[in-house]
């Protein structure tokens, strides 16, 4: 059988350009100059007798015999990396104690609770919404994930994401009171998760004064529901609300977007930190991230 499969670096080196578009972009990502990339292409279009690439110009565009391979060999790569994370991942089991900041726990988290079962089914998770610092020192948390400004000297914390904020509305609102240009908040009711700081640095970076209409909540996951059942205008984030705007349970009608005041952290004691059952919930929150 393995006379019949076509070589394995070339294939690594098809794949890499192929995702990128670019023969040099795949050479950096495989640590290899952008000649060996192109003589690894140049192989394995020769083991296969056909033209995988169309050249010319700065990228690089699947001829229809590589647009057949590439979903072929991306997943046989896929299926490789997850056997091989199975095989070297520490045996973990047991219940980790995570408190989440609402927002993200809610809208972002949760959603994504399978994968985490399914990869790890003998951890149970016991979830807490809360974004209060003070979990950090209570030996009943394993793991905090924060909202904040990540200043907490004696505990290990590492950045997660950084936000970036925009008006959030429902459709049936949009419809009934449409917004062509920021001044029309001032016909809304604004929706607010904190004091109105967030709002006023998106106000001010939009050039407007705040409008006299205002709900406030204690958190975001509390201001985006409002939204979405057309109580009024939320902030929205690149995180927690990026799956709404894409199935249309919500629209951002502004191209203007501001950094948020804070960003998402996570955090623990040193201690925990070093136990198994962690580690592997913190490489999976970080590498979700990428994936979504």
């Amino acid at each position: 059988m393995s006379s019949r499969l076509p070589p394995l670096n070339p294939l690594r080196a098809f794949e890499a350009t192929a995702r990128h578009g670019s023969v040099s972009a795949a050479g950096r990502e495989l640590n290899v100059t952008h000649g060996a990339i192109s003589h690894q292409i140049r192989t394995l279009e020769e083991s296969l007798g056909v033209r995988l690439f169309e050249r010319g110009g700065k990228w690089l565009k699947l001829t229809s015999q590589g647009a057949l391979l590439m979903p072929v060999v991306s997943n046989a790569f896929s299926d490789i990396a997850a056997a091989k994370a199975a095989m070297t991942r520490p045996a973990t089991g047991g219940t980790l104690r995570v408190t989440c900041v609402a927002a993200v726990l809610s809208l972002w988290l949760i959603p994504r609770l399978q994968e985490f079962t399914d990869q790890y089914p003998d951890v149970q998770l016991d979830l807490r919404a809360s974004n209060d610092p003070n979990n950090l020192s209570s030996t009943n948390v394993d793991l905090c994930i924060l909202y904040g400004g990540g200043n907490w000297p004696n505990y290990w914390s590492r950045l997660w994401s950084r936000m970036e904020l925009f008006p959030v509305v429902s459709p049936a609102l949009m419809n009934r009171r449409p917004l062509r240009s920021p001044r029309d908040l001032r016909d809304h009711m604004l929706l607010h998760a904190d004091r109105g700081n967030e709002w006023n640095t998106w106000l001010t970076a939009a050039g407007i004064a705040l409008p006299a209409r205002q709900h406030m909540m204690s958190d975001a996951r509390l201001s985006i529901e409002a939204a979405m059942h057309g109580h009024g205008v939320a902030l929205g984030d690149n995180i927690t609300t990026a799956h709404m705007i894409a199935r249309g349970e919500l629209i951002a009608p502004f191209e203007l977007r501001v950094p948020a005041n804070d960003a998402v952290y996570v955090a623990c004691r040193t201690e925990a930190h070093a136990t198994p059952i962690v580690r592997v919930f913190i490489d999976w929150f970080y590498a979700s991230l990428v994936r979504n």
